[in-house]
């Protein structure tokens, strides 16, 4: 409370229409006379009529003067001839205009209103609603303070290669910001603070310029490589009056759809007789697939050439019960062959050496002497940035082939084919059945590994992965996001044969993404009346919890798993390696683990208005929860299992 009796400033005001904040009046004066006159004597507890609680329940003076065509109305034109379907936001002043327009003019539809209780989760939801719908979603993100809670969720959507277009709200005239809170909030180039890890970012200074800026932001996330983008966003353009002379003259440029650039053809030929040629071709995917197509594609490559398929699973790439699928056996796979076709690697260097975690370890190669390397992808072409190191260690390859690997895709099975005469056919054939014949030992080797302790407390993940394989195989259902704790048992044991059905990793390995990002995917996947699975660690899910009441409002169809082993079981380790290193016991605590007390998650959940239960640590207790659960799921809203599992 300032000195002059006026509101806290500081306070984030949920406006529905530009209003501006009333100074303290009395309880009486501020009710309507039939609530002042008449107070509600079936109310368990009546509010104290003290000035203090005057001033916080006041409804707000009316305005002195009114706005009957608000410039944040054209901008929600803008925003619905691009398509945008939902828009995540925390609210906050600096873009209230704008959200009073998206609600009441927009009507609350494309985009509807997503409220979030944080931005890094607002973000992550667009990320994984990306990932699964194929196109980027809206987030709104208060100015400064906004802005500066989401960067890690934009530095896992830019390593991932993920659309989402932001726009960030802003006072730029200092004449017009009200004292304090407009002056925290409002910054001369306030995108500094993302520039390193967006793919484009421009601050409009008029409504023609935002209209322009929008449509580009779009087109420019959604080229490849895909990346975040930010606007950032005049308040008062969205709060101003827009004579509706001037309004005449704004347009929305068009967005036309446009192909992705696609490698060389000289390239891709040159690459589809190395690939023919080969005794012992490999395919290595990795960020290449973004629809069903690119997928369907790929499966017509390894068919030609009857060659062996490794999936990164960035994306989910390639069906994993095809008889091509050698991720399992992949390490076999690369030392015998002599041609490596690596689809849109994330990590070429890793894909292709082995580094063991010590200062004065040598990489050494996984592939044998003389093989010929394809880089075939657009990779950080155009969004390499020198202070960020997502770009990865360099790796010498014999082919570079600079375009989008599933646009180029269609040509180089053309000419692949082109290249196989009837003699070849024969040989390929050959492989082939080698290959295929090799598959079902790879699954039966995971199905005896899952069976180990298969009744030990804490629960496996195995065990629990079948548990719910079982109960889910015949729904339409999508992995929204499945945590690295889970230790790939999902993708071993059971059937993905649907690009949507995994989404991939997190990008830059930052906590707090993988609830997130699965309640985003819960919202691509609501209209289509499909399922979906999320699974998130402990300490991952403790900087999200609140999420899970965005999935409970949304009434979201979505099972949330966290993978409960009590710590940063990773970070545990880090540090027993260590202490190993150096000849040391960990003998007073590591500092990694929830104890003392062990937070209780069903109850978090619970208390965000979903479903829940748990903890569970008897595996026999784990299938009749999920079964309680998913009944709660297919019904339409969201629900919560928490499992104590055995580190990783």
């Amino acid at each position: 409370m300032g000195a002059s009796g006026s509101p806290d400033v500081k306070r984030r005001r949920f406006l529905a229409s530009a209003l501006v904040a009333a100074p303290a009046i009395g309880v009486a004066a501020a009710l309507p006379a039939t609530a002042a006159e008449t107070p509600n004597a079936d109310a368990p507890s009546a509010l104290p009529a003290n000035s203090q609680l005057a001033r916080e329940t006041a409804a707000p003076r009316p305005a002195r003067y009114t706005v009957a065509n608000p410039g944040s109305d054209f901008m929600v034109d803008v925003l619905k001839t691009l398509d945008f379907e939902y828009v995540a936001a925390v609210p906050g002043s600096s873009f209230r205009g704008l959200q009073e327009s998206i609600l009441n003019y927009g009507n609350n539809e494309k985009p509807k209103w997503v409220t979030c209780l944080h931005e890094d989760s607002s973000v992550a939801m667009a990320h994984g609603y990306a990932k699964m719908s194929g196109k980027p979603m809206l987030v709104l993100l208060h100015g400064v303070v906004g802005l500066a809670h989401a960067p890690m969720a934009i530095y896992n959507a830019f390593c991932d290669q993920v659309p989402i277009v932001m726009i960030a709200g802003n006072t730029a005239d200092e004449s017009t910001r009200r004292p304090n809170a407009d002056w925290q909030h409002s910054a001369h180039d306030q995108a500094i603070m993302v520039r390193d890890i967006t793919k484009w970012d421009d601050q409009p200074y008029s409504m023609q310029g935002f209209s322009e800026s929008m449509v580009r932001a779009y087109d420019i996330a959604t080229t490849a490589p895909n990346a975040p983008v930010l606007i950032v966003a005049n308040g008062e353009l969205a709060e101003n009056e827009l004579p509706a002379d001037e309004r005449k003259k704004l347009t929305i440029p068009k967005l036309k759809e446009r192909n992705n650039p696609q490698g060389d053809v000289n390239a891709l030929r040159e690459a589809a007789k190395w690939l023919v040629a080969a005794e012992s071709p490999v395919i290595v995917a990795d960020r290449y697939c973004r629809t069903q197509h690119g997928m369907d594609n790929l499966v017509k490559l390894a068919e030609l050439l009857q060659a062996p398929v490794i999936d990164k699973y960035s994306r989910l790439n390639f069906p994993n019960k095809h008889p091509l699928c050698h991720t399992a056996g992949g390490g076999a796979a690369m030392r015998q062959a002599d041609v490596i076709l690596c689809l849109e690697p994330a990590d070429l260097f890793g894909t292709l050496y082995d580094k063991p975690d010590a200062v004065v370890s040598k990489a050494n190669p996984r592939f044998k002497p003389g093989a010929k390397i394809i880089n075939l992808g657009i990779g950080q072409v155009g969004i390499t940035k020198s202070n960020i190191n997502a770009f990865m260690r360099y790796a010498p390859t014999d082919l570079v082939i600079v375009g989008d690997a599933e646009q180029s895709m269609p040509t180089l099975i053309e000419a692949v084919g082109m290249e196989i005469t009837e003699p070849v056919k024969s040989r390929l054939a050959t492989r082939g059945k080698k290959l295929a014949d090799m598959k079902p030992r790879f699954i039966e080797a995971a199905r005896k590994q899952a069976a180990f302790g298969w009744d030990a407390s804490p629960i496996t993940g195995a065990r629990l992965m079948m548990e719910l394989w079982d109960q889910i195989k015949h729904d339409d259902w999508a992995a929204g996001a499945l945590n690295d704790g889970m230790g790939g048992w999902p993708l071993q044991l059971w059937d993905f044969d649907k690009n949507y059905q995994h989404i991939g990793g997190m990008g830059g390995g930052g906590l707090g993404y993988f609830a997130s990002a699965a309640v985003g995917a819960a919202l691509a996947n609501k209209s289509k009346g499909r399922m979906t699975i999320g699974t998130t660690g402990d300490g991952s899910f403790n900087l999200a919890p609140g999420v899970m009441w965005t999935a409970a409002q949304q009434q979201l169809p979505l099972l949330m798993i966290v993978h409960n082993n009590g710590g940063y079981h990773q970070e545990v380790m880090h540090l027993q390696r260590m202490a190993d290193q150096r000849s040391r016991k960990l003998e007073h605590g590591n500092g990694c683990t929830f104890d003392n007390p062990l937070p209780n998650y069903a109850k978090l959940a619970q208390a965000h208005g979903v479903y829940a239960e748990g903890p569970i640590s008897n595996p026999n207790d784990v299938g009749p929860a999920l079964k309680r659960a998913l009944a709660v799921v297919r019904k339409g809203e969201p629900a919560f299992v928490d499992c104590i599992l055995q580190g990783r």
